[in-house]
């Protein structure tokens, strides 16, 4: 596979993504890579690429923080501090799946991201 290719692809299409979108489509492309990068730590974890398997994990947890970050604490009352709890908990138990080599941590967490990112899409419909 042309690895090169994909990642300039990726890059493109990443920037056309984001370039007019609103802070909830942001989030939702956010959601997106997460799930693509847990798909591929669970891969590498399977296959016993360590080294891979601790880049994708770091880019999970990188890409939780920013979303964390991102939060509006004092505007968002107890649903926006309960929201930050749980990107802090996915990126503990992400930070498990790594050293305990356990795929089944990442479903976990994979399950809770799509729950939240469907929550997130049902704000994007009801502000289109």
């Amino acid at each position: 596979m042309d690895y090169e290719g994909y990642r300039s692809y990726h890059a493109v299409n990443l920037d056309a993504q984001t370039a007019n979108a609103s802070p909830v489509q942001l989030v939702l492309v956010l959601m997106n890579g997460l799930l693509d990068e847990m798909a591929r730590a669970r891969g590498h974890i399977e296959q016993q690429r360590f080294e891979a398997k601790g880049r994708s994990i770091n880019k999970c947890i990188d890409i939780l923080n920013g979303l964390s970050s991102a939060l509006d604490m004092e505007a968002g009352g107890e649903v926006v501090a309960n929201l930050a709890r749980l990107y802090d908990y996915c990126a503990w138990r992400l930070n498990e799946a790594g050293l305990k080599l356990d795929a089944a941590i990442i479903d976990e967490v994979q399950g809770l991201v799509n729950t939240l990112k469907g929550g997130w899409q049902k704000v994007e419909a009801a502000n289109a």
